[in-house]
């Protein structure tokens, strides 16, 4: 099975670059499965209805978020209507949506994606460690799930690492997302669960984080309040992790950065 993670969507550049490659892709690489992080997608503050349906029309089949879920209001009412759409899961019991999604691809495999958020340097939510523990508890691979996919939401490289280690031979991939900057450790853990501590954002690199370099920098220099974060508008990079998980175990064959368009050097699989 071959699937593909997309790094936070940032602005109309980042919605750009995955829309228009994501079809391509899907054919070149044969994928099987496609995520994305969506939290930043309406002008770099949460995503809407409208633009969840075209990340879904261009080939997208679950959208993770994160801190910035509900930016957009009107997701509030809306969410728990959209399977394809998780908000992280350890969230206070009661809040609207769903962090744990379960999907079946057209050859009929079973996918489980779980959201989770870390909370060093983060919002103080429920523990992330043992909502982890709480969900492998109730899904195991190749116990009616061919894969796992985990993207963890966080700031702290090291909160990250020590989930995806938790994760170590349970999920198929597990990959970061929020801090907008592709790391460079793709690999297979020892248990054999493909990881990658941040897969890097979708968006216009030209910039602070996907933001317009002027004000984020006016904010470091004068420590006031400014002007507002706007997206950065230049040519945007797709940021992706690539993986193929083995259809006997779920777990990782292969894994492997893809980047797409806009100023970062580009990486596709061979």
């Amino acid at each position: 099975m071959k699937v593909l993670f997309c790094g936070d969507i940032v602005g109309r550049a980042g919605r750009e670059a995955v829309t228009a490659n994501l079809p391509e892709l899907r054919r070149k690489l044969e994928l099987d499965f496609v995520f994305v992080n969506g939290e930043n997608a309406a002008a770099g503050f949460g995503i809407t209805d409208k633009l969840a349906r075209e990340l879904y029309s261009a080939g997208v089949d679950c959208i993770t978020t994160g801190n910035h879920v509900w930016d957009q209001r009107e997701i509030i009412a809306t969410i728990a209507g959209d399977p394809r759409l998780l908000r992280p899961v350890n969230f206070p019991k009661g809040t609207p949506g769903r962090g744990i999604g379960q999907y079946t691809t057209k050859s009929g495999r079973s996918i489980v994606v779980i959201n989770v958020m870390t909370r060093l340097f983060m919002d103080p939510l429920d523990d992330p460690f043992a909502a982890i523990e709480g969900f492998f508890a109730q899904h195991r691979l190749r116990a009616g799930v061919d894969a796992i996919l985990v993207d963890v939401h966080g700031e702290a490289t090291s909160e990250k690492m020590a989930l995806g280690h938790l994760c170590d031979g349970r999920a198929s991939l597990v990959v970061g997302s929020h801090s907008h900057v592709p790391t460079a450790d793709a690999q297979i853990l020892p248990g054999g669960t493909g990881y990658q501590t941040d897969a890097g954002m979708c968006g216009d690199y030209d910039s602070v984080i996907g933001m317009k370099k002027e004000a984020a920098i006016a904010r470091f220099v004068r420590k006031m309040p400014g002007e507002r974060l706007t997206p950065a508008e230049g040519p945007g990079t797709m940021c992706a992790i690539y993986a193929e998980i083995d259809d006997a175990t779920g777990l990782a064959r292969r894994i492997a950065p893809v980047r797409v368009g806009g100023r970062l050097i580009p990486a596709m699989p061979g």
